[in-house]
């Protein structure tokens, strides 16, 4: 009974569904007022979708000046593996380094690289397009949730996280097995844990060592989230404004960061964007961060107004909301392709 309770009350690891569910018919409203149910694609016009889903990530790099993110190339599958190892050498990029699928979601197929057979390994089971990426040294991960009208030249950083990927430290007594048991989000992670880390299960790890379980920093990976709001002001969303404004049309979304901290992230100096996402991105700083279930949805309907004014204003200078049956078929396209990317992330294990 006990064990019920605290699943019905941990709301932050609710299925994304179930959670959602009950401010559905706003979303649902947004789309009556808008005659559209693709109403948010005008969100970011030059974003596949605005954004919400199945957006390629060369996309948005494209959109950046190169010295913005990692260094990054893309492979198709079917590439012979000369291909892509004279591809790499070609690149610069050293081993370790990061694969990850041209089109993805919540760190599936997300993979350290550390040797060659490793890569090889990866791309003779990977079957869609992917991308291989510098391993960015830089010692603070964090996320900036930033919003602004097309009519206005300044946003607004509405959300700011430092997030940090699951792991655990060892204190040279326990294996990583027990570490793992005793970790109180990698223990409900057992399945996915023992399977990735199982040649170092009987590891006794160092005292003060951290070992990484992922590094996809993504909740629904286990990646632990630390609010830093107390450090958004006018020098943060100036860094972002000018970004934004560089890439021209990008109104509403989530860039995902390293850098070296925060006084640099403000000063713009010691940072790379390994990715932004547009109007599917979930505002996130609400997990993890003392809020109640009712304080995360006002977080998420305050947002989502925010993306309905944007998509109202751009629908009314031209930028149309996507035609019922082309978003359909993109949408088909998108779940049968993540089906077939979670089906290769399982086999990976």
């Amino acid at each position: 009974m006990s064990k019920l309770f605290n699943r019905i009350t941990n709301w932050e690891a609710w299925p994304f569904k179930l959670l959602y569910a009950p401010i559905a018919p706003v979303w649902g409203w947004y789309m009556l007022r808008s005659w559209s149910v693709w109403f948010f694609t005008p969100s970011n016009p030059k974003i596949t979708f605005g954004g919400m889903d199945g957006e390629p990530k060369k996309e948005m790099y494209d959109l950046l000046p190169p010295s913005l993110y990692p260094a990054t190339f893309n492979v198709l599958p079917q590439q012979n593996f000369d291909a892509v190892k004279e591809a790499l050498q070609q690149s610069g990029i050293q081993y370790p380094f990061i694969v990850k699928p041209e089109v993805g979601c919540q760190g599936i197929l997300f993979r350290k690289i550390d040797e060659e057979v490793e890569l090889q390994t990866y791309h003779a089971k990977i079957p869609v397009e992917y991308i291989v990426q510098s391993l960015v040294s830089y010692p603070m991960e964090v996320s900036v949730f930033y919003i602004r009208h097309p009519q206005q030249k300044k946003g607004t950083v509405t959300g700011f996280l430092h997030k940090i990927p699951l792991q655990v430290t060892g204190n040279g007594k326990d294996t990583l097995e027990q570490l793992i048991l005793q970790h109180p989000k990698a223990q409900k992670r057992l399945g996915e844990m023992f399977s990735k880390h199982k040649a170092n299960l009987q590891t006794v790890i160092p005292a003060g060592e951290k070992y990484m379980l992922s590094y996809a920093a993504n909740h629904n990976r286990g990646a632990h989230f630390i609010d830093l709001k107390e450090y958004i002001d006018d020098r943060l969303v100036a860094i972002f404004d000018n970004i934004s404004l560089g890439i021209n049309d990008f109104f509403y979304g989530r860039y995902d960061i390293m850098c070296s901290n925060v006084e640099d992230l403000k000063n713009g100096k010691n940072f790379t964007i390994l990715e932004y996402n547009g109007c599917g991105a979930e505002p996130n700083h609400f997990y993890d961060t003392g809020y109640t279930l009712f304080g995360a949805y006002r977080e998420i309907l305050k947002h989502w107004k925010a993306l309905y004014h944007i998509c109202k204003y751009n629908s009314a200078q031209g930028i149309k909301p996507w035609p019922f049956q082309k978003g359909r078929k993109f949408l088909a396209q998108i779940k049968a392709h993540f089906k077939l990317i979670r089906e290769a992330d399982a086999a990976m294990k």
